[in-house]
This record gives structure tokens, sequence and C-alpha cells, in this order.
């Protein structure tokens, strides 16, 4: 059995600690690996070896630093399809879905190669009498990233990339169901040209995620994941003076005019809904119809197309859909969702659990699940599934729906789909949810914008990635400078000051 590691000042490091974390093939429910469990020991050896490395890295100029980015971009994009397998054998999407999750941490890391121009201060020429002032963007120092399993390179690349290219060293503990990915990014962007110590990846659990929160020398914490981990985590680093933006849950609604194309909608819903087998905080997973005859409509074209769904392995290509969830823990929740919702009274239209596999038995897989007659009292509405599982709530106006959505405590993402740019426009500008999609279901960000949910999907004021990245990861000093002018006289100088 692989025996995986940290990765520490350059080198890939055994853990010491003596305890490890077991690594699943979601698709058998074999392990297939041990990770090592940090000590608060460890971290603070990462953390000094962090601290001592971004005193020189904080003096390389932004374009140099923009340059370890370019080859490192380079190097992601050369090694897609290894980074995408390793993606895939741990947490079990399809090889597209893998391959999709480098490619949209990798338009981060490109977006990052600006770092120059995200960086740039401010000038003002005579502010006062004889008075120049001028802003500069400095990094924080040491900051840490802890990521979820469900987006092994795409989430860890955008904490690292907007920290190390503003000139810091980043802890970057990923998940320790799906740890490989980081550590191979680690060697590819040490490949491409990171002095060591500047990115340390350290695998390990809630001790290590609090020796990290605790630790006075790091200066900011990012974290994706649940929301009362989220919660937590902002709560617990604030109170130590550190910097923290936390990105938890999600209940994403989409909305269903009557005057959209329902086949445009059915196809969207089916991708947004099942798509990672809906193992995404970007995922729809309750469609909001208006009228009975939309809803009607919307059922009937999405029975066959999720019961044509193609549940199985990453090894079978690209002939499946999507694979199994993450852990057998995750397996039984989600069935056990869906068994509340048929106890409280929706309607299970199509039924993905007890499904199997030949040579898979022991996999953990839940085949795809579609409600309808859902209500906003029922557990399979309130909870974040994280499954595949597509709930149908029906309203009889647009201002219900909207009020369903805004009534939600989770404010990710939401879609609306209609014909109407009126109603289109009015549904942008009043729902209170960060990312929001027209006729497109999973509205998440271009990379040179910013990604970030509102309400309990999000603790903190900056987003992630883009503009609002590049602020997270600096501090702002403003100089305020006067200079004298100097008047030659007999060959000496008479300074005068300027009033």
């Amino acid at each position: 059995m692989e025996e995986l590691s940290h990765f520490i000042n350059g080198q890939r490091v055994a853990g010491t600690s003596g305890r490890f974390a077991d690594v699943f093939n979601p698709a058998t429910g074999e392990v297939q690996a041990r990770v090592p469990l940090a000590s608060v020991e460890e971290i603070d050896a990462a953390v000094a070896k962090a601290a001592e490395a971004q005193v020189e890295w904080a003096k390389v100029n932004p374009q140099r630093r923009a340059r370890v980015m370019m080859k490192f971009g380079q190097l992601i994009n050369d090694h897609m399809d290894e980074l995408a397998e390793l993606v895939s054998r741990e947490h079990g999407k399809t090889l597209p879905d893998g391959r999709g999750d480098v490619q949209r941490g990798l338009e981060v890391i490109e977006v990052c190669m600006g770092a120059p121009a995200l960086l740039k201060g401010e000038y003002t020429n005579d502010g006062g009498p004889g008075i120049d002032l001028y802003a500069m963007r400095q990094p924080l120092g040491v900051v840490a990233g802890i990521t979820p399993f469900n987006f092994p390179a795409m989430i860890p690349l955008w904490k690292m990339g907007p920290a190390i290219a503003a000139g810091n060293a980043m802890i970057l503990k990923p998940s320790e169901r799906c740890p490989s990915t980081s550590l191979r990014l680690a060697e590819l962007i040490k490949e491409a040209g990171l002095p060591d110590g500047i990115l340390q990846v350290v695998n390990g659990d809630k001790e290590a995620v609090d020796a990290l929160l605790d630790h006075e020398t790091i200066q900011a914490v990012g974290f994706v994941g649940s929301t009362p981990i989220a919660q937590y985590i902002y709560g617990r680093a604030c109170s130590n003076g550190k910097r923290a933006q936390c990105f938890g849950g999600a209940k994403n609604h989409m909305i269903v005019m009557p005057d959209a194309d329902m086949d445009k909608a059915a196809d969207a819903l089916v991708g947004a809904g099942f798509g990672a087998a809906g193992e995404r905080c970007m995922a729809i997973s309750v469609a909001v119809p208006v009228g009975e005859k939309t809803a009607d409509a919307l059922v009937e074209r999405l029975v066959p197309r999720i019961e044509a769904l193609k549940v199985g392995p990453y090894t079978a290509g690209d002939d499946v859909d999507f694979g199994p969830v993450i852990t057998k823990a995750s397996q039984d929740r989600i069935n056990g969702l869906i068994d509340s919702g048929v106890d409280q009274g929706a309607d299970l239209v199509v039924d993905g659990r007890g499904f199997s596999m030949q040579g898979y038995e022991d996999g953990f897989f839940v085949g795809p699940s579609l409600f309808d007659n859902v209500t906003a009292d029922m557990d399979i509405y309130k909870e974040e599934i994280f499954g595949p599982v597509l709930s149908q709530v029906r309203t009889e106006t647009y201002e219900e729906a909207l009020k369903l959505t805004m009534d939600n405590p989770y404010g990710n993402g939401t879609a609306i789909f209609t014909a109407d740019g009126d109603t289109a426009r009015d549904f942008a500008s009043r729902v209170n949810v960060g990312m929001v999609g027209i006729n497109f279901p999973i509205p998440v960000p271009l990379s040179y914008y910013s990604f970030g949910g509102w309400k309990k999907s999000a603790f903190g004021d900056l987003n992630q990635y883009g503009p609002d990245a590049f602020k997270f990861y600096t501090k702002t000093k403003t100089v305020t400078a006067r200079w004298f002018s100097g008047i030659k006289e007999g060959g000496e100088f008479a300074f005068k000051a300027m009033d």
C-alpha cells in the first residue's frame, strides 16, 4: 500500500506523528493509500521554514514572481492528464470532470501571471505643498490554505496562486481524503522555479487545522468546506487576529419561468445537478418551476434524461456521466436523506438508492434521484445533500419563487431560465445571492472576476481569486513624503522648507 507524505522545504517528507488516515478508492471501497496526519510540532517546523523563505521571496519583484507562475501554468498544462488521473483516482469523479477541475485552477494561475498589474499601488503628486502621497501593496508573510475534497486541484490552485504571486509563503492543508494532487502540484511549482519553503503541503486533520489557526506566524487563512466548519475556522482565526475568508455550504436554486426553453432548462438541470455526483458547492440542487404547467413540462423532460445517466468508475472513460461519492459515510448520509424525503411526503420520481455495479459492489455509488412536490420544511430541502439528488419545489408565481430563494439561509449561487429580459434583470438585481446565472446554470465567474457567496455560504469580506484575492493576501502601506528645496548658494546648499 502506498504511503504518502508531506511536502516541506522543497521535498517530500515522511510524517513523524505516527498517525495516519486511509485514502480510499471510492469506486471499489478499498484503501489505496495512507496519508500522515501532522502533529503540532510538524506544523511548527513547516511554518518556521516558510517564514524563513518568505523574507527573500517578498524581495523578488512581481514580474519575476509572475514568470514562475507562467512556467507553472505551462507545467500544469503539460501534465494535465496526469493531474486529472490523480484527481479522479482519489475523488472518484470522471476523467473529463478531473480535467475540468485542473483547468479551472489553471485559469486562476493564468490570471496570476498578471500579478504586477494587480499589485500596483497608488500615487498622488502634490497632495499638499511639496507633499507626495503613495500607497503600496505588500505581502502579509506566511498564510494558510485549507481546502476540501471535492476539487483536489482547483481550490488549492485558487489559494496558492494569488498568495504566492503576491509575495507570501503558503502552508497548504489539503483534504486528507484527496491529498496526492496537492503534493504533485507542489513538485511542479518547484520545477517552475519557486524557492524551497514558499509552498509547504502539510496533511492533517483537526489537530493540524487548529495548530494553523493558533499559530502566531500565520497571518491569514483561506478555507472552503461545509458551513459549520467555515464558521468555526472563521471565528477561531479572527479571535487570533488573523484575516480569514471561509466559504461554506450551499443550496442553489434554479427558477424556471413559463417562457423558458424547457429542453435547455432540463439539460442544464441534469448537468448542474448530477455532474461530479452533485459534490459541488455550485451544483443546482433545487429546481423551482413557476406554474403547474411549467412544473409538469419540466418533470416530463427531466425523467428520461436522468434515467439515461451512466454511473460508473472513472476508469470506464468518457462514457460515464458521474462516479461514486467520496466515502461510505457520504453514501449512507445521502441515502438517508432520500429516505427522509419519502417519509416526509415528497414524490420520489427517480430513485437512485441501491445502485450497484458488477465488480464494484463495495463502491460508494449513489444513483441519480429526482424528487417532485418538495416543500421548504422537508429535510431534503433544508440540508445540503452534496450528492446526486435534485428536488423540485413548485411555485405559483415569480415572486413566490424569488422569495423561496431569498429566504434560504444559503446564498452561494442561483440561476433563472427565462426568455424575458426584464424578469432576468429584476432577478439579478433583487436576489440576495453572491453569484447569479441567467440562462446559465452554474455561474462560476471567470478567473479575472472573484468567486464568493452570501449569507451562510461565506464568512469574510473578500472573495477568492481575481482582484479580491490580491487584496486579501496583501496589506496596504501609505507613505506621505515631503521634500525640501535645495538652493545652491556659493558652492553650498541652503535648504528651505516648503510651507
